[in-house]
Parts: structure tokens; C-alpha cells; sequence
């Protein structure tokens, strides 16, 4: 089981954007069209499988909420982080 990591950590290491709140960590992405969400969110999925880690996602009109923790450890490890910075590098493009 990988191991829980630090707020200091999580705050050193979590991309910027990124948000830690109890436990997880979240951030919105904005999207002018819907189906531009709705596309992101199918592009964290596509992320999520090959990792095999994966997210919450929450489509909303105008955004997309991923949020990220490791459930059996309990809280942000280095996977959940790992998730972020390949989503956020994608979110890029």
C-alpha cells in the first residue's frame, strides 16, 4: 500500500492549481462549450485507466471538477499527485 504523504509534501508537489481539503485534492477546469468538458473529462478518463487510479469527475455546464485521493491508504499519495501533474500537463494543450 503506498504511503500517505505530508501536507508539506502534498503542498511542495501537488501542481499549483490543485487544491488539498480533507483529505483529497480537487481542481475546476473552465470550459466555454459543454462538450469541450465533456471531452476533457473523457480525455482524465482515458489517464485514469492507464494509470489505474482513478478520479472522481464532475461534469458540470462550464466545468469539470476532478478530485483525487487513495481511498485504501486514506488520503493524497504519490499516485493521487502523480494523477494531477499528468492531468494538469493535458489540461495544457
Amino acid at each position: 500500500m503506498a504511503d500517505v504523504l505530508s501536507e508539506d509534501e502534498i503542498e511542495a508537489r501537488v501542481p499549483d492549481a490543485w487544491e488539498y481539503d480533507d483529505g483529497e485534492i480537487r481542481r475546476t477546469y473552465e470550459f466555454e462549450e459543454y462538450l469541450r468538458g465533456v471531452a476533457f473529462a473523457q480525455l482524465v478518463g482515458e489517464i485514469a485507466e492507464a494509470q489505474f487510479h482513478h478520479p472522481t469527475i464532475e461534469i458540470r455546464y462550464g466545468e469539470v471538477e476532478i478530485t483525487l485521493t487513495t481511498h485504501e491508504a486514506g488520503g493524497i499519495t504519490e499516485e493521487d499527485v502523480e494523477m494531477a501533474t499528468l492531468i494538469e500537463s493535458e489540461s495544457a494543450d
